[in-house]
């Protein structure tokens, strides 16, 4: 998963992703924590001012990547795409493990 605050990046990302050989990954527009909080809650309001080097959207982006090689590949990718997560409010990549996939072909479980 890579949330990208970066929306000029993403055709990009996509891009690099098929040349990868990641051929499925769904895109979200998406919206920080802090962003709701500083804006629809009263109380944060004060968050505003930390708020305003972020963007108001950004782009959620997720694939099931089998491959370790690939899964590897893709993350340095996205980061080299966008320059790098190291300033704040800029983007964030993690993975999660997934124990089984219905509805890609072949399905993975943990059995294999």
């Amino acid at each position: 998963m890579c949330v990208v605050n970066r929306d000029d990046k993403l055709e990009e990302i996509l891009s690099g992703f098929l040349k990868l050989g990641v051929t499925g990954a769904t895109v979200i527009n998406s919206e920080g924590m802090g962003r709701v909080l500083s804006q629809e809650v009263p109380v944060f309001a004060g968050l505003q001012a930390l708020m305003s080097r972020s963007r108001p959207q950004n782009t959620t982006i997720f694939s099931v990547i089998e491959s370790p090689t690939v899964l590897a590949r893709a993350i340095d990718f996205v980061q080299q795409a966008c320059g790098g997560f190291e300033e704040p409010a800029s983007g964030i990549v993690f993975t999660v493990p997934v124990n089984r996939v219905v509805g890609l072909a072949p399905e993975i479980t943990d059995e294999e």
